[in-house]
C-alpha cells in the first residue's frame, strides 16, 4: 500500500537506495542522481534499512497543511456572502471581503467555498448544451443566412464582409457575395442574384441583425417591420430570427470553412479585390457544392417562381418611405433637402405624402400615386453626423468613410454658417450702428 501512495519522486528514491543497500551503487554516485549530499544520503539510507520503502514517504502526507484556513473563519466568509453578496460572483465576492471585513483570501479560495455550499456553478456546470436540430427535408424549404466579417483577402486588401446564403436541407452554399459590411442594400444586392438564379425559398433564417428585425419594442413606424422584411413580404416569403447563433449553426459552420479554404484560394488565385473576388465565387461555390452537399431526405424542390415581373423586382429590393410635402414644396431626406419641381401634379401636394425609392444602384427617385416627379437636391453637411448611432457590424465600412471625406476636406475645415448655407453675401458695410453718435460728430465739427 505505501508503494501506491507513493509519488514517482518517493519511488525514484528508493530504487537508488536499493542499489545502494545491495552494494550496486556507491554513495557518490547515489547522491548526484538524487542531487543530495552524503550527509543527507546516509540519512535516508538509515531510515530506509529500519523501516523499509515506507520510510521515505513525507512524514506530512495525509495531515492537515499548517496554512490551512481556519474553519470558522470558512464559515463567517459563507455567511456574509449568504447575507449580503448571495448573486456576487467570487472575484467580486473576495474583493468586498477583504475590504469591508477585512477577510482577505484568494478568489479561488473563495470560488472553492462557494461551490462546496452549492451557492455557485463551475463553468462546466453552467455550459449550456445545445442539441442538434434536424435537418429540414426538402430542399429550398429554409435558407440561412449571415454575414462573415474577415480578413478574405489578407494583407492585400482592407477586410470586408462575404454574405453567404446555405440551404438548410442540403448544406448547398445557394449565394456567395462580398460586400463592404452588412446593411440593407448589400443583402438585397445578394437577394436579387438569390431570386433570379433559384426562385423563392419558404423562408429565411437569420440572426437578429437590426437588417432584419427591428429591435426597439417601442417603434412608432414600420409596423414593426424592417425594409428587408417588407421586400420579403411582398415577395411571400418568410423570415425567422434564431434566438443563439449555434440554432444556425449550419450557416456558422460554413463560415470557418470559407475562412480557411476560400481565403487560401484567393490567395493562390491572386485576387485582391472584391470585384475580383466576387466574379471567383462562381466557380468556388460550385466546386464546395460538388465535394461537400448532402442529399436532401425528399427530393421535393420547394422553391417557387417570382410573383413580380423581374423588372418590377428593383422596385421591391430598394429603401422604400413615406415624406411629408410642406408648403415650399420641400421635404428633409437623408440630411437633404428635397424641393420638388413644380409643375400641374406637384402643386396640388402640398399636405399629401408622396414615397421615396433609394435603389441599390444608387438611383433616387420621388413617386406620387406610382408616377416619377422630378425634383432637385439642396445638399446639406455631407458627414456623419457626431455620435451618430452605428452597429457594430457596419463599424468598419463607416470608419473607412469618414476616413475618405477627411482625406478629401481643405486642410481648412470651413464653417458654414446658417447666413452661408441661404446664400447671404456680405456688402461690405459693417452691421450695427456706425462708430460714434450725432453729438460726438457734431463736437468734433465744431472743434474744426
Amino acid at each position: 500500500m505505501g508503494w501506491v501512495m507513493m509519488s514517482e519522486r518517493e519511488l525514484n528514491r528508493v530504487e537508488v537506495l536499493a542499489q545502494v543497500d545491495d552494494g550496486r551503487l556507491s554513495v557518490d554516485n547515489a547522491a548526484n542522481i538524487l542531487a543530495l549530499t552524503r550527509r543527507q544520503i546516509f540519512r535516508l539510507l538509515k531510515r530506509y534499512r529500519q523501516d523499509g520503502a515506507s520510510a521515505i514517504r513525507h512524514k506530512a502526507r495525509g495531515k492537515p497543511p499548517n496554512n490551512r484556513i481556519h474553519k470558522g473563519k470558512r464559515d463567517y466568509a459563507l455567511s456574509l456572502i449568504k447575507e449580503q453578496y448571495r448573486d456576487f460572483g467570487p472575484t467580486l465576492a473576495a474583493e468586498l471581503l477583504a475590504e469591508h471585513h477585512g477577510i482577505k483570501v484568494s478568489r479561488e479560495t473563495v470560488r472553492k467555498w462557494m461551490v462546496e455550499d452549492g451557492m455557485w456553478l463551475s463553468r462546466k456546470q453552467r455550459r449550456v448544451l445545445h442539441q442538434p436540430r434536424l435537418r429540414r427535408e426538402c430542399f429550398g424549404e429554409l435558407i440561412q443566412i449571415d454575414g462573415s466579417d474577415h480578413r478574405w483577402f489578407e494583407d492585400r486588401a482592407p477586410p470586408c464582409t462575404l454574405l453567404v446564403f446555405i440551404d438548410d436541407a442540403t448544406s448547398t452554399l445557394m449565394e456567395l457575395r462580398f460586400v463592404k459590411s452588412e446593411s440593407t442594400f448589400s443583402y438585397f444586392e445578394a437577394l436579387e442574384g438569390y431570386l433570379h438564379n433559384h426562385g423563392r425559398p419558404v423562408a429565411f433564417y437569420s440572426d437578429k441583425h437590426t437588417v432584419f428585425r427591428v429591435a426597439k419594442e417601442d417603434a412608432k413606424g414600420g409596423a414593426r417591420i424592417t425594409q428587408f422584411g417588407r421586400a420579403l413580404s411582398e415577395l411571400n416569403v418568410e423570415i425567422l430570427c434564431a434566438n443563439t447563433s449555434q440554432a444556425k449553426g449550419r450557416v456558422e459552420r460554413a463560415n470557418r470553412t470559407l475562412q480557411d479554404r476560400l481565403v487560401k484560394e484567393l490567395r493562390l488565385a491572386s485576387i485582391s479585390d472584391m470585384e475580383a473576388g466576387n466574379a471567383y465565387l462562381k466557380g468556388f461555390k460550385e466546386r464546395h457544392n460538388a465535394k461537400f452537399a448532402k442529399a436532401p431526405a425528399k427530393p421535393d424542390n420547394l422553391h417557387r417562381a417570382l410573383n413580380v415581373e423581374p423588372d418590377r423586382l428593383a422596385d421591391v429590393l430598394c429603401w422604400r418611405e413615406n415624406r411629408y410635402v410642406g408648403k415650399q414644396l420641400t421635404f428633409s431626406y437623408d440630411r437633404k433637402r428635397i424641393m420638388l419641381e413644380e409643375n400641374d401634379v406637384t402643386r396640388g401636394l402640398i399636405g399629401k405624402y408622396v414615397d421615396t425609392y433609394a435603389f441599390v444602384d444608387g438611383r433616387f427617385e420621388v413617386r406620387f400615386k406610382g408616377r416619377s416627379l422630378p425634383y432637385k437636391i439642396f445638399d446639406m453637411d455631407q458627414r456623419v453626423t457626431h455620435a451618430a448611432i452605428t452597429d457594430n457590424k457596419r463599424l468598419g465600412a463607416v470608419l473607412e468613410y469618414i476616413k475618405e471625406q477627411q482625406d478629401a476636406a481643405p486642410a481648412k475645415y470651413p464653417v458654414r454658417t446658417n447666413s452661408g448655407k441661404m446664400g447671404y453675401k456680405p456688402n461690405g458695410r459693417r452691421q450695427g450702428r456706425p462708430s460714434g453718435s450725432r453729438a460726438k460728430t457734431k463736437i468734433a465739427n465744431a472743434a474744426e
